[in-house]
């Protein structure tokens, strides 16, 4: 059991840890390495009308929106009846910079004490805070949690890959679900090595591949091929962005979303460069950056493994410096910063895989999603008229099956004069 307590002296141990639903897949198995290591780690209930009401009691209507969606289903947690302060905490990571997200946990530490429960605690952890309220655990929970994130990454994208041609509607997702199911249950192990753990998920996943192609399908080339980008947590969390992804499968297409952990390669580049900024080109802090950056390639690269021959013409950047060369004649990585450099840049690499168009999921207002929507129309001038549009998020109703099925004729009239085709992998085409 934890034993690690945080700088103000409260402690991870005897507490029950809630997730934020940031992405149902990755939040699962992000829990299951907190309970690797003895914290009672579970997910925010599932958002609901109650989760925006909430939200928009607790906040002013200048946050963002995914703001709303955590505090909301945070507030649902508080109003229980059986809610016990001294005996929760609520994850909630943080970041510098412009991005409203860096105002999320002190927003709710604030909020919390208002409401009368200092007891109940944020966590919060960094290399900034030591790591609050995992202390002497944080290596084993970073390294574990890299490859809970790597792994619901690649779940995610054999789902995508396969609902829209299943024959048996709802097969995919109960496959997806007992693969979860097998991925948490190997993850939240305890007293195991790392190399075990490893060797365990991986063949897990391969359990999983199997799975995934049994699923009887129809293979359909004239499904447009949609890449999905956008703010991280609106592009994940199904509540947020109506789930938008199934809209796009229903209206006829496939989709590509981006992952979570070209997020987490951004940043380590972002680390990386600091460091140089600074001078510290060849430094201990800079060897530190190399080794973390090369134990988690490795580990990618073992649970992508059984997936190789699956993910031909699915692949993801090899670096994440293809991204950002991607943007650079745009949004220059270098002096812009964060998910709008992302977003241009794997928009230009979706072309190159052959995508039929692209959407960009933002919540409204967002700073990162108003600069990539300014980019957009010279990125598509620039690549064919490659169809990009972005879906502003505030949990108003919108008619998203007409703008949708609007959008996908675009692609398919796109499609029959692009250049750059699809490589088609065999656990489609070879059924």
């Amino acid at each position: 059991m934890v034993a690690a307590s945080s700088s103000n002296g409260q402690s991870l141990e005897g507490r029950t840890l809630y997730i934020p639903r940031m992405t149902y897949t990755g939040a699962r198995t992000f829990a299951a390495a907190f309970r690797s290591i003895g914290i009672d780690a579970t997910l925010s209930p599932d958002s609901d009308e109650r989760t925006l009401e909430l939200g928009g009691m607790f906040t002013s209507g200048d946050e963002c929106y995914p703001q709303k969606v955590t505090v909301g289903d945070f507030m649902k947690i508080i109003q229980s009846g059986d809610f016990q302060p001294e005996k929760t905490a609520f994850f909630m990571p943080t970041a510098n910079g412009p991005c409203r997200f860096g105002q999320y946990a002190p927003y709710l530490r604030r909020l919390l004490d208002d409401m009368g429960h200092p007891e109940a605690m944020v966590c919060s952890p960094s290399a900034a805070n030591g790591y609050e309220g995992v202390g002497e655990h944080a290596g084993e929970l970073m390294r574990t949690a890299w490859r809970a994130l790597v792994a619901a990454d690649i779940i995610r994208k054999k789902l995508l890959q396969t609902r829209p041609y299943e024959i048996n509607k709802g097969e995919t997702d109960r496959v997806f679900e007992e693969c979860l199911d097998l991925l948490c249950a190997v993850i939240e192990v305890q007293g195991i090595d790392q190399e075990q753990r490893l060797e365990r998920m991986v063949e897990t996943l391969a359990e999983c591949r199997k799975k995934f192609n049994a699923i009887p399908i129809k293979y359909d080339s004239e499904r447009p091929l949609i890449g999905v980008v956008g703010e991280i947590f609106c592009r994940l969390n199904r509540f947020s962005n109506d789930d938008l992804v199934r809209v796009i499968e229903e209206q006829g297409g496939e989709a590509w979303m981006a992952d979570i952990s070209e997020w987490v390669w951004y940043t380590n580049w972002g680390q990386t460069q600091g460091l140089i900024r600074r001078g510290k080109r060849f430094s201990r802090e800079m060897l530190r950056v190399w080794l973390k950056n090369l134990f988690q390639k490795k580990d990618e690269h073992s649970l992508l493994e059984p997936f190789h021959e699956d993910f031909l013409g699915y692949e993801e950047p090899k670096d994440i410096k293809t991204v950002l060369n991607h943007s650079k004649p745009y949004l220059p990585p270098e002096g812009v910063l964060g998910e709008m450099v992302l977003n241009v840049g794997k928009t230009i690499y979706l072309y190159h895989k052959g995508a039929d168009g692209v959407v960009d999921i933002s919540p409204f207002t967002c700073m990162n999603g108003i600069t990539s929507e300014a980019i957009y129309p010279t990125v598509s001038r620039d690549h064919e008229g490659l169809p990009i549009k972005i879906f502003y998020f505030d949990g108003t109703q919108t008619d998203l099956e007409r703008d949708v099925g609007i959008f996908l004729e675009l692609t398919k009239t796109y499609r029959r004069r692009k250049s750059n085709k699809r490589v088609l992998s065999p656990a489609l085409v070879g059924h």
